[in-house]
């Protein structure tokens, strides 16, 4: 019998532990992250983790390796290592020509490496943001970032309506904890204690039956969390929406001339897969004129400090027209596309007559820009010309345009500063085929002299000429003339429709918001107990619990233990400590090491009134 009794005693002794330390998880639990998060190594919960496979079965089977797999790929360690190779796999695209945004260039390094192109054509490397390997790294973090997000959600939710957890049984185990007597009733002291916390923002629950309340705060940490991994979401979303839906080109447009919203008006276009030439805003705009500032003095002398692009734009009506100014990051929004100012320079014009004075050619050419003095390489083409002796031929002329031009003996003609101040034009002449009427892809900015030779002059010298505005060159062998009549200026813009550019900043502001809540923001809970004793006085018992990185916690709980003052004061002086142990038995070490963390027992009425911030009573 005696056995028997002390067999029954030691079960319920286990079932009071194992019941006390699911209070304690219950009660430290501070995330709502999904059930994955306590699976064992392999990964599973429920019957697949932990429990003996069903009699017969080898392995965990397909629907095993489902799961397994689902849960990897939606766990936010995964999705992190997602995110890296995407950031890793668009590094590419930034040092490679890409295909949809310069053929040409990819076609110039096709020309320059004819061996490492065909392994870049297997690799996808002229289109990375289109490619297979991009596409799949892609949809799979959008793929781990729903089956993360969603569930973590639905959790989330069903703890805010779930009241805070229960008191444990043994509020002394957790890391900050203080006690006093009163002579208040247990009903008061909780019913003060409620009112402490409410104030204090916390989220209380109280048990009807039970003489204790808990309660917590700093949800706005798991809502930054979640915010965060949304707002990525969304920026993916409105990355792939703009990828599918937008598109944009460039145009260079000279003084006093006029772009209009066509395929045809482009230097060159990036289309999409749902937006193209049939796409395509109704609007156009006519440069009247631009105008650029520079330092002129100091250590930034020839520094620009303001690009100002002078308008007349139309949207659907031809006639009707609206003036505007369009600066740098100051874009012009027309319908659904921006009109962007991205670069500007000098475009001399000159005019051709061919031996006999007839006008070949006729207005300005845009030279492009070699350093930030506005050192620029010019390429005249004439592509109707007829020799002195009736053949129709063509010209071509390169060379250095200057703004404010000096020479010197080492960089040769160059200019020192970038405003038209002394514009000077140096130009060599060739003849031949120019290379447009082949059919194949041409920088209309450079000259190709692969089928062209040079002109001479009379002693067999390469012709040259140094021109300024006015001045006239006349070609060597009575090939004609080369008139430079002045200097016009030329703004470059960047015409883009991207739809989803405003999803993708509202996207980014609330993700940083959302970091900023989860990095600073501290979850932690406090709880109150009032037992009243055989001598008609109150124990109050208070504890608290926060995250590690909570160093507060212990702050916070002296000062609710001073604001419950008024409704519960510590006027009955602690009984004695042998009297404490007899009646409320304290757990041993081992027990106590449970739940980590800076400790704040208190057993006298001393250090009871130090954790409270309160005097001793006498």
């Amino acid at each position: 019998m005696t056995e028997n009794t002390e067999t029954e005693t030691g079960r319920n002794a286990e079932a009071d532990a194992a019941a006390e330390e699911r209070e304690l998880v219950a009660a430290g639990r501070m995330t709502t992250t999904a059930a994955e998060d306590h699976a064992d190594a392999d990964g599973f919960t429920g019957s697949a983790a932990g429990q003996p496979p069903a009699p017969g079965t080898v392995g965990i089977g397909l629907v095993g390796w489902l799961r397994w797999f689902w849960r990897q790929l939606t766990s936010m360690r995964v999705a992190l290592i997602l995110l890296f190779l995407l950031s890793l796999a668009a590094v590419p695209g930034s040092l490679v020509p890409q295909q949809s945004e310069n053929a040409l260039k990819v076609s110039e390094f096709r020309t320059a490496h004819t061996e490492l192109s065909p392994l870049y054509d297997k690799l996808g490397l002229f289109h990375v943001y289109s490619s297979p390997w991009f596409s799949a790294i892609y949809i799979l973090l959008f793929v781990s970032l729903a089956g993360c997000i969603i569930p973590r959600c639905w959790q989330f939710a069903k703890v805010l309506r779930a009241k805070p957890p229960a008191a444990p049984r043994h509020l002394v185990r957790m890391p900050v904890y203080a006690r006093w007597r009163t002579s208040a009733r247990p009903e008061e002291v909780l019913d003060g204690a409620e009112k402490v916390l409410r104030k204090r923002r916390f989220r209380v629950g109280r048990a009807p039956s039970a003489f204790s309340l808990g309660s917590e705060k700093g949800y706005l940490r798991e809502v930054g969390n979640l915010l965060f991994h949304v707002s990525l979401f969304g920026l993916l979303i409105a990355f792939a929406v703009g990828k599918l839906y937008g598109g944009q080109g460039s145009a260079l447009v000279i003084q006093g001339h006029g772009f209009t919203n066509t395929l045809t008006q482009y230097d060159d276009f990036s289309p999409s897969t749902f937006y193209g030439a049939d796409n395509l805003d109704d609007f156009g705009f006519t440069l009247n004129s631009f105008k650029a500032t520079y330092q002129t003095s100091g250590d930034q002398l020839g520094t620009a400090r303001t690009f100002d692009a002078y308008v007349d734009y139309w949207n659907g009506d031809p006639g009707k027209t609206k003036r505007a100014t369009i600066q740098v990051n100051h874009p012009l929004k027309i319908g659904g596309s921006n009109v962007y100012l991205v670069n500007h320079g000098y475009a001399p014009v000159v005019t051709v007559r061919d031996a006999k004075g007839n006008v070949a050619y006729t207005g300005p050419s845009p030279c492009l820009q070699q350093d930030q003095n506005w050192t620029s390489t010019c390429a005249i083409k004439v592509a109707d010309y007829t020799s002195k002796d009736g053949r129709s031929t063509q010209l071509g002329f390169g060379g250095i345009f200057a703004p404010t031009m000096v020479v010197d003996s080492v960089r040769g003609p160059h200019s020192v500063f970038p405003a038209l101040d002394n514009p000077a034009l140096y130009l060599t002449g060739y003849v031949g085929d120019l290379g447009i009427d082949s059919g194949l892809p041409q920088n209309v900015y450079q000259l190709d002299t692969t089928h062209m030779k040079q002109m001479t002059a009379s002693q067999g010298a390469p012709a040259k000429a140094a021109l300024t505005p006015g001045q006239t060159w006349t070609l060597p062998n009575g090939a004609g003339t080369l008139t430079f009549n002045g200097v016009q200026q030329w703004a470059q813009f960047n015409v883009a429709h991207n739809p989803g550019s405003s999803s993708a900043l509202i996207s980014a502001v609330l993700a940083i918001i959302g970091l900023i809540g989860s990095l600073f923001v501290q979850r932690r809970r406090i709880w109150v107990r009032a037992v009243e004793g055989p001598d008609g006085t109150t124990l109050v018992e208070v504890a608290g619990l926060g995250r590690s990185e909570s160093a507060r916690i212990a702050e916070e709980l002296a000062d609710v233990a001073v604001d419950l003052q008024q409704s519960a004061p510590a006027d009955v002086a602690e009984a004695s400590e042998d009297s404490e142990d007899a009646g409320d038995p304290e757990p041993s070490e081992d027990s106590a090491d449970d739940v980590p963390g800076p400790r704040a027992e208190t057993t006298s009425p001393a250090a009871a009134a130090a954790t409270s911030d309160l005097p001793p009573k006498e």
